[in-house]
């Protein structure tokens, strides 16, 4: 095996043993869809959403919210934590260089978050007839788009956290804004002009839309699309600007 695949190997098996991380980032948003799911006003057509279900709106915000779990919550803190307690320093003095970790926790928080993708799409399918992606190839665009967008800016945090502690803190306090503005505890499409139009521009905000417009069977938008790259970039840029291994 590879460097890489062993230690994208050891960094799961590592995540296995949280169960508290293993809770909330694969089993809450699954348990949540179905939560909602479960409220039959979730499952009755909206006049004001355009004849929708609140439940068709919820499954991409629940994707998005699985990503953000994973990109701000899970990455940094980890990076951070070993970065405080130089393992990063050490892996230096290896054959196995420290972006080889990096490269690491991005593959397993990736596959992890789209098995809980998957994973969301088939209860949201079988239980509440959600109704899967018209539009498939754009719905993955629009999935890679949010998710490169929401790990740089993990990564920036990250890089400029002082501790594993101070990354978690970040990450919570970044977690709550991100999640209203993707329309968690309001969809979008119930929000006044002035807030959606603000969701417009934050990448999981813009990363909901994309990925409801997908199941509608329309391409991403524009504007989307470039808001999320715009934040991949940025993000991204400034992350490897600032990033410490040690």
């Amino acid at each position: 095996m590879s460097a890489l695949a062993r230690l994208t190997k050891t960094e799961t098996t590592l995540f296995f043993r949280e169960p508290v991380s293993v809770f909330f980032s694969l089993a809450f948003p699954p348990i949540l869809l179905v939560i909602l799911g479960s409220i039959p006003s979730m499952r009755q057509p909206d006049p004001t959403l355009g004849g929708l279900r609140v439940i068709d709106l919820y499954a991409p915000i629940v994707i998005a919210m699985a990503i953000a779990m994973f990109a701000i919550n899970g990455l940094p803190q980890q990076f951070a934590t070993y970065r405080e307690k130089g393992i990063l320093r050490r892996m230096r003095t290896t054959p196995v260089k420290p972006v080889v970790l990096l490269g690491a926790q991005l593959l397993m928080a990736t596959a992890l978050s789209v098995f809980t993708m998957l994973v969301v799409l088939a209860i949201g399918r079988l239980a509440f007839d959600v109704r899967l992606p018209g539009q498939p190839v754009g719905y993955l665009v629009a999935y890679v788009l949010a998710a490169l967008a929401m790990f740089a800016i993990g990564l920036l945090v990250a890089s400029l956290a002082p501790s594993g502690k101070g990354a978690g803190a970040i990450g919570t306090i970044l977690f709550f804004p991100i999640l209203f503005f993707a329309g968690l505890w309001a969809p979008r499409a119930s929000m006044p002009d002035l807030l959606r139009r603000i969701s417009d521009f934050t990448p999981l905000g813009a990363g909901v839309q994309s990925l409801q417009d997908a199941l509608a069977g329309q391409w991403p938008q524009l504007l989307h699309v470039a808001v999320m790259l715009g934040w991949t970039i940025v993000a991204g840029g400034l992350a490897a600007r600032y990033f410490r291994w040690e």
